[in-house]
């Protein structure tokens, strides 16, 4: 258990203890919270439940809180327990007891083991290089699973390919009727060019747009040159994504091709699921008149919704009340593969895919590979910017319509603000800024945004100009942990405002401060003769601590329950504030009181705090994906 969840059920005994006295049984809605106080003075955790209470006992809250603070007093873990106005229980941690009772490491329940949650992210169409808004979406999705693991479950990440998309199609047509020369060391790098070219000569040619749709039927047959050339086009700049994404430590179990949905009869066995449901109906009036649809629960055939989803064209992507699976020409839409990829996910579907390697440690889907173990999750999480909300409500949908509750309520999408450029930084891509705006978007078919490779190319220089010294971890690394941290340390919903210049800074709330005190905190332990990742001996004798010791040893004693709050939301941040905060507390510990030259009565308590905060700090670094570096 952690150690607020020990507090915690120690606490709820003593609520029910008073319960029970008055003739009361738990509350409906009675929440029992122990958190951190903000302030120290007001002790190391403190709870509200007496202010809860005071309605149902009919009394004032700071009684409560002293008759519950009398019950505690006893508690092992406490030094002292107090009531305090207008009704908090307050409670100060004995420090030896914690030190000496296993609490300062955590492992998870092992019964998590049994669990697994698929993770999907990244799902970048393969069509050109990677940009720096892609980069969030693989970060945010990797720290996911990283998190879960730490956490005790078993987790497989998928990375989705869209190889049957427009913008495959689009890269196709470019390469074939688009000329665009110049030097590039790489293919998605071309096709960056060439993909941006092909969307400016759409709108000269109307003939050469309408040879997308044609391409766009030869990739799904599957059966022909221009398939192969879609094939060969998606597999050569996926292996460029995933090199790209193994430079931040970011990887994959499994890759999906959606073309091999399609062709192994996925969406077909689905499609006879969804039949037996009253909700997937085939329009046979109206400008949907010939389209498979997902009705939403509960609609009137001819309400305001339908009517209005009649005015949308068929093949746009809008978002209808009423979800278009299959077009009147036959043509899947994007949601209804992902249905059929979902109930694969949890196991209900009824087929399995083959798979062979793609690369070291990772698989793909392979018509001709062999039996492995994927997918049948417990759980599902998939990383997909906010814009996509509502195509991931219509799979959750489907899987309801199918009676699959359960699955339904374990598909979880993590939603994310998208990545946009400051003004700065758009006028030096050669963006037109003269509107003013706070931000502007990337755009792929205009060929601006900030591809990963150069981001990561100017970081490096950036470093390597501020260095001193070049021993340690290299540039190329520091720079690859100071953009992702960049990139997960604000709030998931928030819209990233790209600045080249913030990101290029390595002051202040930066993944290169994280690292550098780790590094410090190594440099200490090999100076008193200790290897940095050896923890010493508990201190036999503690010292009494000072209120810096204990500002540190408060917040490395909430690092498991700090873990468990973050799987729980599926919020990253919360483990970069935490890790950012450990930071400038033990920057504080060491720059204000004497370790190796402290007295010898308080020297190895020292010494020791030092080994457990890099401890606890390389196990934050790890789960963001940063290096743990000995040396900067």
């Amino acid at each position: 258990m952690t150690l607020r969840s020990l507090i915690a059920r120690e606490l709820h005994q003593a609520v029910q203890r008073l319960l029970s006295q008055s003739g009361l049984r738990w509350p409906d809605g009675l929440e029992l919270l122990v958190e951190q106080p903000a302030r120290v003075e007001h002790g190391d955790y403190t709870s509200n439940v007496a202010l809860q209470l005071a309605r149902h006992l009919r009394k004032p809250p700071i009684q409560i809180a002293t008759q519950l603070a009398g019950e505690l007093r006893g508690l092992p873990m406490a030094s002292r327990v107090e009531a305090a106005p207008p009704g908090f229980v307050n409670i100060w941690l004995d420090w030896r007891w914690w030190a000496s009772h296993g609490m300062t490491r955590w492992d998870p329940p092992k019964e998590r083991a049994a669990e697994k949650v698929v993770v999907e992210h990244t799902s970048i169409n393969p069509n050109k290089a990677a940009h720096v808004g892609h980069l969030r979406n693989a970060c945010i999705g990797d720290t996911l699973a990283r998190l879960l693991r730490r956490v005790g479950y078993r987790v497989e990440v998928h990375n989705y390919i869209d190889d049957l998309g427009n913008q495959v199609a689009d890269t196709v047509v470019g390469l074939l009727h688009v000329p665009v020369k110049g030097q590039y060391t790489r293919f998605g790098d071309f096709c960056w060019d060439v993909y941006a070219r092909v969307s400016q000569a759409y709108e000269r040619d109307e003939g050469l747009k309408a040879r997308r749709a044609e391409v766009l039927h030869a990739l799904e047959a599957g059966d022909n040159n221009t398939a192969w050339l879609g094939r060969l086009v998606a597999e050569h700049i996926v292996q460029e994504h995933v090199a790209e994404m193994g430079a931040f430590g970011i990887t994959y179990n499994l890759l999906v091709w959606e073309s091999d949905i399609v062709r192994e009869g996925f969406w077909a066995a689905a499609f006879e699921k969804l039949k037996q449901s009253p909700l997937f109906v085939k329009e046979t009036q109206g400008r949907l008149a010939g389209c498979w649809v997902l009705k939403q629960p509960q609609q009137e055939q001819e309400g305001p919704a339908e009517a209005a989803a009649g005015r949308e064209e068929e093949a746009d992507d809008e978002h209808l009340a009423d979800k278009v699976l299959v077009r009147s020409n036959g043509v899947l839409t994007y949601t209804a593969k992902d249905i059929a990829y979902h109930l694969w996910k949890f196991g209900l579907l009824g087929k399995e895919f083959r798979y062979r390697r793609f690369a070291q440690g990772l698989w793909t889907t392979a018509p001709d590979g062999t039996g492995r173990p994927f997918a049948r999750a417990r759980r599902v999480l998939n990383v997909i910017d906010r814009r996509q909300e509502y195509p991931q409500a219509m799979v959750r949908l489907a899987l309801q319509a199918l009676g699959f509750q359960e699955a339904a309520g374990a598909l979880h999408h993590v939603s994310y603000g998208v990545v946009s450029l400051s003004p700065a930084t758009a006028g030096r891509l050669g963006m037109d800024t003269s509107e003013g705006r706070s931000s502007y978007p990337m755009s792929g078919r205009q060929g601006i945004g900030i591809k990963i490779r150069d981001l990561l190319d100017l970081m490096e220089a950036s470093i390597d100009r501020e260095r001193s010294r070049r021993a340690g971890l290299s540039s190329r690394a520091i720079a690859a942990g100071a953009i992702r941290y960049f990139l997960l340390r604000y709030n998931l919903g928030t819209e990233i405002v790209f600045d080249m210049d913030s990101a290029l800074d390595v002051h202040g709330n930066t993944g290169p401060y994280l690292m550098y005190a780790h590094a410090r905190a190594a440099g200490i332990l090999r100076k008193a003769g200790l290897e940095s990742r050896a923890m010493p001996p508990e201190p036999r004798r503690m010292p009494e601590v000072s209120e810096v010791e204990r500002a540190l040893l408060r917040h490395l004693a909430d690092w498991p329950d700090t873990l468990e709050a973050a799987a729980e939301g599926f919020n990253p941040t919360l483990v970069t504030g935490y890790a950012y905060e450990l930071a400038q507390r033990f920057t504080d510990f060491y720059e204000n009181l004497p370790v190796l030259k402290a007295p010898e009565s308080e020297r190895p308590f020292r010494i020791w705090l030092v080994a457990l905060s890099r401890a606890v700090l390389a196990d934050a670094l790890g789960v963001l994906g940063l290096p743990a570096p000995e040396r900067m």
